[in-house]
């Protein structure tokens, strides 16, 4: 399976991937010190406090890779389907299912592992600039940062699940559109911030949502004999 994994990255590039969501991350910083620049320059607080810029980054990087994985499948799995790629693949004596597990569980620990990654990358850069600028009047704390971590963990969990989900509404027609469309959807409608209050706040969202994406996987790889190509 491992092996298989590695074929499947070396076959896609995903190094430029990396890149990708490395760049993505920066302008996902750019676009926080922008809140905290106007509003400073406007005499506003825009970020109140340590708490919500840490709720706020793990937000806004959480729908960007959930987006991101989006493009993954449509990548990996939609079109190869929707190109007849796949049937070449499908002739070679590896098992299909192993074949599908292994393109998912690649965007599945793609998704995890760059979501953790950027949010200690953006989190570290953010409070250093905003502690030495004084942007944000509150006082970043070990305790603040330690009871964050168990948060930031179990999001991307489930984002990991959650990112799942457009798998079936592009295999429905193979469509990459579809694919990545139902993936902002998706975010549009967990990640909308009213009054700092987010659905993804209430746990039971996302862990739904994940449960939902891990079964639709499921179900891929277990009807994958049965999909016409």
């Amino acid at each position: 399976m491992l092996n298989l994994m590695r074929l499947e990255m070396k076959k896609y590039h995903l190094g430029s991937y990396v890149k990708s969501a490395m760049f993505a991350n920066f302008i996902i910083l750019g676009f926080m010190f922008m809140i905290l620049f106007i509003s400073k320059v406007e005499g506003e607080v825009g970020i109140e406090n340590y708490d919500m810029a840490l709720n706020v980054i793990d937000s806004f990087i959480r729908a960007v890779f959930i987006i991101f994985a989006a493009t993954l499948i449509a990548k990996l799995i939609i079109g190869e389907y929707k190109f007849k790629t796949i049937t070449l693949a499908f002739m070679y004596p590896i098992s299909r299912k192993k074949l599908i597990a292994a393109k998912l569980a690649i965007v599945m620990l793609f998704t995890f592992s760059v979501i953790i990654v950027s949010n200690v990358l953006i989190t570290t850069i953010f409070c250093i600039v905003s502690d030495k600028f004084d942007l944000i009047p509150d006082v970043l704390s070990n305790t603040l940062i330690m009871q964050h971590i168990p948060s930031v963990l179990m999001n991307a969990i489930a984002a990991s699940g959650m990112a799942l989900i457009p798998l079936y509404f592009g295999m429905r027609k193979y469509s990459i559109p579809a694919t990545i469309i139902s993936s902002i959807l998706i975010v549009s409608v967990t990640s909308s911030n009213t009054g700092n209050f987010t659905l993804n706040d209430i746990i039971i969202i996302p862990i739904t949502l994940a449960i939902i994406g891990i079964s639709i996987a499921y179900l891929a790889i277990r009807n994958i004999e049965k999909v016409d190509v």
